[in-house]
């Protein structure tokens, strides 16, 4: 290819021609961008896509992974009459088997959770599974779950397709292409470098697959991935076997199975797998092969002759292994990276990346074209991404478990164990010798609940209630009728101080926090769409200085929507000062009897009433009192330097004998809030919901000088009115439990579905938080409380009840007693 073929500028350069970058450019010249160019260092598909299993299935984790699967389903059944060049999409059906109880607890748990998305589904019996898949050996199956709508393609043919659905609107495709290094300027991409030249180029989209953490690097963007050996094995032909039969997939064997071209695919998700090339892949590599290991998977194999006896007779015409990226939470990365503008992420995609790819390439389009997602996806996000998570090491240990995990039954709660313990509070030796057991949320060691002396410190999974459901439920009453204890230091911790501080945090907030020193204000900060990105609170220190308490899982989220909205003539810097300060919540309606004594600082409601923040001498130093709440209680937030912390703690367990004080778990937090219907970011709201929609309003001050972002967009569906509400249930059935992801249902209608869910101990039964969306505008808010209310739990429809109020403590009189 000459140089001069190359162009010199192009609104959108992808890099990467697998699926998933062709999907984008395909999708892209769809939606009018026909100045796109795709450069493949190799030929199109050469990375992973040219070994893809083929497989379609809808069986997602997450509400928004499972519409980007729909979405691919639209490509594959439209494509050929687009483009004239076949998918080869066919639709069988997808099998999955249960072999074991809790297995099929799972499964019944699945088919409630993918209704929620609008999946078909539906459990069969033994002889109804018989009847789908002749070839299975009854023996040990209790059961299945169908997806009919399921099926399979060829990737290599549906990447070509697209490729040329793409070019005959306008796009270049270029092969051979070497990208060296992506041009910025000022926090944006500005093009990229070439072994054939520059492109100059708007936008930038990193779908280099397992080469998305090195490429991501050279611009500064961190795309945690790692590449693992995956393996696949192929009979030869089979005399009579019938074409087109549903895949089959039996999480308890960890293999799945298709017939293909008169033979029989048998593909593993198999513990034991390692990382390949961990210190970078091999720049000129395509059409990667791994050596095989029959010895590793010969035991695997032979459970699934036993499974599929055909096999046992069927010759091995291959033995396939090639390697697949995987990241540390089994999710893919997709989206706009936090701190470079116009670069865009779809990257990772955990050997899903043939299903997910056209709807994951439609959705990119969609948000580069358009400024926002289709479908809300905060758990796809690149900017949740932490520092540790880039590290080698790290990936080697957790992204192999992700593999581990993949096929096993996915209980909920479920904690990893790899690469641990990593992030750890001041306080962890302290609450370990007080029972703490232990979760991990992005390297954060924290105690989710505390184990009584001669009880083992650990999980016992289950579909009902856990091993620790009535320690964390004498947690949670001991906050609600004494006073509780929570390590809350893995909380983010911003900030923002400068002579503009001011000035930039009233720009991003809805609510005013323009307000004297001492005060903290609940607010949300949207996007131009009014979308909420993030749900914070601000502590106003003094004059220029301002504390933004962030969540865990969204502080660097946080963080680089700051950074974005400094202006350059703004005089204000941001700072994560997290791992400087612990902070413990000191909750109940004894925890001003609790503290009072500690400190000279008057606790009394006249003196420190609700809203308001002190720094006051605790023990035999000081820290900083936030009379604030997450639980809907009497209680105070306590920001502690890190030198003291240690003695704080001590002082404030030592004293706390006397008042009955119980060490408290994020189990227990999570019903304590949920019973109060506090919001959480990225579970209950993200960017696609707006305060309006979550019943956040009275955080919006319409009429502050200057305005906010969003203000405009929310104004006009304050005029205009909303059709969908953010609803508190409490089910009927008080040995019932929800986790998330449960169908709603109105008057037999489904409605909405449940995001978050937790046994709510004082108020007798699970209660959750669910987005339920009213047949028009019209609706007053009573239709979203009035009627016969319904959510499914494993396959069954329980009543429950609704309201708009927080169904405890509704008028929020215990938080200011």
């Amino acid at each position: 290819m000459a140089r001069a073929e190359l162009p010199s500028r192009a609104q959108v350069v992808i890099v990467g021609g697998g699926v998933v970058g062709a999907s984008v450019a395909y999708h892209l010249t769809k939606r009018g961008w026909t100045d796109v160019v795709l450069l493949e260092r190799n030929v199109l598909t050469s990375g992973t896509t040219w070994h893809a299993a083929g497989l379609v299935t809808q069986a997602r984790a997450t509400d928004g992974t499972r519409k980007i699967v729909q979405r691919s389903l639209e490509v594959f059944r439209n494509l050929e009459a687009d483009t004239g060049f076949s998918t080869g999409f066919v639709q069988t059906g997808t099998l999955n088997l249960a072999m074991s109880q809790d297995r099929w607890d799972e499964l019944r748990h699945q088919a409630t959770s993918v209704r929620s998305s609008g999946v078909e589904a539906h459990l069969l019996n033994v002889d109804q599974t018989l009847e789908k898949y002749p070839l299975l050996n009854p023996d040990g199956i209790l059961g299945s779950l169908y997806f009919p709508y399921d099926g399979r393609g060829s990737a290599t043919d549906t990447t070509t397709s697209l490729a040329r659905g793409a070019a005959q609107r306008g796009a270049k495709i270029f092969e051979n292409v070497v990208v060296e290094d992506v041009l910025t300027r000022q926090g944006r991409v500005v093009g990229v470098s070439t072994s054939l030249g520059d492109i100059e180029a708007e936008y930038v989209v990193n779908a280099t697959g397992m080469w998305g953490r090195e490429f991501g690097a050279r611009a500064g963007v961190d795309v945690p991935l790692q590449a693992l050996a995956h393996y696949y094995i192929v009979t030869e032909a089979i005399p009579g076997l019938t074409r087109n039969l549903p895949t089959v997939k039996s999480g308890d064997d960890y293999a799945y199975v298709k017939d293909e071209a008169g033979a029989i695919m048998v593909g593993f998700f198999e513990p034991g797998s390692y990382a390949w090339s961990s210190r970078g892949i091999p720049e000129n590599s395509g059409f990667t092969q791994l050596p095989e290991d029959w010895d590793h998977l010969w035991p695997f194999y032979e459970k699934m002759t036993s499974r599929i006896p055909i096999l046992a007779d069927a010759g091995i015409k291959l033995h396939f292994c090639g390697p697949e990226s995987f990241t540390p939470d089994g999710l893919y990365h997709l989206g706009e990276a936090p701190y470079l503008r116009n670069y865009f992420v779809a990257a990772g995609f955990n050997s899903v990346g043939f299903l997910s790819g056209p709807g994951a390439g439609s959705v990119l389009a969609d948000m580069i074209v358009d400024g926002r997602s289709p479908i809300d996806l905060p758990e796809l996000d690149p900017a949740r991404v932490q520092d540790h998570e880039t590290n080698r090491r790290f990936l080697e240990q957790r992204v192999v478990e992700t593999l581990d995990v993949s096929y096993e039954v996915h209980w909920p709660f479920q904690q990893r164990t790899s690469a641990r313990p990593l992030r750890r509070s001041p306080l962890y030796d302290r609450t370990a010798a007080a029972g703490a057991v232990f979760g991990e949320l992005l390297g954060w060691e924290r105690a989710n609940w505390y184990a009584p002396e001669g009880v083992d410190k650990e999980y016992r999974y289950s579909f009902g209630r856990q091993n620790w459901f009535e320690h964390s439920a004498a947690e949670h009453r001991a906050v609600r009728e004494e006073v509780g204890l929570f390590d809350t230091s893995s909380f983010g911790k911003l900030l923002v101080q400068g002579r503009d501080a001011v000035t930039v945090l009233q720009r991003l907030s809805a609510n005013d926090v323009d307000v004297e020193p001492g005060r903290i204000v609940y607010t949300q900060w949207l996007n131009e769409h009014g979308g909420i990105e993030a749900d914070v609170t601000i502590t106003r220190w003094d004059e220029t200085r301002f504390l933004v308490l962030s969540g865990p899982a969204t502080v660097n989220r946080d963080l680089a929507w700051i950074h974005r909205h400094i202006g350059p003539d703004d005089f204000a810097t941001v700072t994560d000062i997290t791992g400087s300060l612990a902070m413990l919540s000191v909750m109940g309606p004894d925890s001003r009897r609790l503290l009072q004594p500690l400190t000279d600082a008057d606790l009394s409601n006249e003196a420190f009433p609700f809203g308001r923040s002190k720094r006051i001498d605790l023990g035999l130093g000081y820290a900083r009192a936030t009379r604030i709440t997450y639980v809907g209680e009497l209680g105070w937030e306590l920001l502690i330097p890190i030198d003291i912390a240690v003695h704080v703690y001590d002082t404030i367990v030592e004293a706390g004998a006397a008042v009955n004080l119980r060490h408290a778990g994020y189990h227990a937090l999570n019903s304590l809030r949920l019973e109060k219907a506090y919001r959480s970011w990225g579970h209950d709201i993200s960017a696609g919901d707006t305060p309006l929609e979550a019943g956040l309003g009275f955080a919006v001050k319409w009429d502050k000088p200057g305005g906010f972002i969003g203000r405009e967009a929310l104004q006009r569906q304050r005029e205009a009115g909303v059709k969908r509400r953010l609803v508190q249930f409490l089910l009927g059935d008080p040995d019932a439990i929800l986790f998330h992801d449960e169908p709603i249902s109105k008057a037999g209608v489904q409605v909405g579905r449940v995001v978050s869910a937790q046994y709510g101990h004082t108020l007798g039964g699970s209660v959750a938080l669910g987005w339920i969306e009213a047949p028009s505008r019209d609706h007053e808010s009573g239709w979203y409380e009035a009627g016969d209310f319904e959510i499914e739990v494993a396959d069954e429809r329980i009543p429950a009840k609704a309201s708009l109020r927080p169904l405890y403590d509704p008028k929020s009189e215990r938080p200011r007693s």
